[in-house]
């Protein structure tokens, strides 16, 4: 399973491919996974989601920024986003990337970006702010920013890895800001986290204990992982823990029922709805996470409507569809 999840990893990373991937709209299943490239289809899903009493923060995608222009225009788009949510009254708050916003140039650029979008937040009721977690060569830019904006605002949070060693670190240094917890989505070297999922599960559920039992602020939990969820219902019951002081998150478009189910059992529950046309890098991590998507991902990818919108050499090129084909026999085996 190692090999599937570098495959997609390594493809997520590529510029060329997402730039390509724009041109073509979500597609080889991930519709399934992001609520489209409009706001009218965001705000659809929002609403469907809200009625079954299941709160949504939004990603306006976007990861490989590289001029100021590039950042501001995120920016605005996120604030687009924002304006629609108080608009259309529903319940939604905001994920949002720091590179997107241009750190990987220019930091301050980012700072300055993601403070206005947190005075808007202000205006807007105090919407929170999630800063989401990216590569680790990307945290001490994340600590840098959220250091000088968390005594500023009070709507402002972050997302701990629970694969990477200093994660408990961090635990401590943000115990007053509101927080979510997941294992890690990206491929890191074994200096930096725990590289078998024995491992990275032993220390996310120890730290959903201690945040449980230590935390300042409200706390996320997102996993997919029915042992953990049940885990944690069990340990909240056993140590008093009042439903209001946590949730569960999980992605768009993964576990339906079981979300829904939670959430009439009377938890917190937000969904991660991604959003917008930077759609192929947040895919690929998801079909890395769970390669039983691989088959339809294929199917679709080099479907004559697809290879017509953007030619056969330039989808993928051909040696990456060769090695897709490929994985793809491999998993059927």
């Amino acid at each position: 399973m190692s090999l599937f999840r570098d495959f997609f990893i390594a493809l997520s990373n590529s510029t060329y491919l997402n730039e390509t991937a724009k041109r073509i709209g979500p597609r080889m299943g991930a519709d399934k996974v992001v609520a489209g490239n409009t706001i009218e289809q965001l705000i659809e899903t929002i609403e469907r989601l809200n009625d079954k009493n299941i709160e949504v923060t939004v990603d306006n995608l976007g990861e490989f920024v590289g001029t100021e222009a590039e950042a501001n225009q995120a920016k605005n788009e996120i604030l687009e986003v924002m304006q629609a949510v108080k608009d259309y009254n529903v319940d939604a708050h905001m994920s949002v990337k720091l590179s997107s916003l241009g750190a990987e140039f220019d930091l301050n650029l980012a700072y300055e970006n993601l403070r206005e979008i947190l005075l808007k937040a202000d205006e807007f009721d105090k919407m929170h702010i999630n800063i989401d977690t990216e590569k680790y060569q990307s945290l001490q830019q994340i600590i840098e920013v959220l250091d000088k904006l968390k005594g500023e605002f009070k709507n402002v949070g972050t997302v701990i890895q629970a694969y990477l060693y200093d994660a408990d670190d961090l635990l401590d240094k943000y115990s007053d800001l509101r927080l979510r917890l997941v294992k890690g989505a990206y491929k890191e070297e074994a200096n930096i986290a725990y590289q078998t999922k024995e491992e990275i599960d032993e220390n996310y559920i120890r730290l959903i204990e201690k945040r449980l039992l230590n935390a300042r602020n409200f706390t996320s939990i997102a996993t997919h992982d029915d042992r953990i969820i049940n885990h944690v219902k069990q340990f909240a019951k056993d140590h008093h823990i009042d439903k209001d002081n946590f949730e569960f998150q999980m992605l768009y478009g993964f576990r339906s029922e079981l979300a829904e189910q939670i959430a009439r059992e009377g938890y917190h529950f937000t969904i991660y709805v991604p959003y917008g046309n930077d759609w192929f890098a947040y895919f690929m991590r998801r079909l890395a996470e769970r390669p039983q998507n691989l088959a339809l991902a294929y199917q679709e990818f080099v479907s004559t409507e697809t290879l017509k919108k953007v030619g056969l050499a330039s989808a993928v090129g051909i040696g990456s569809l060769t090695i897709l084909s490929g994985a793809v026999k491999l998993f059927r085996k």
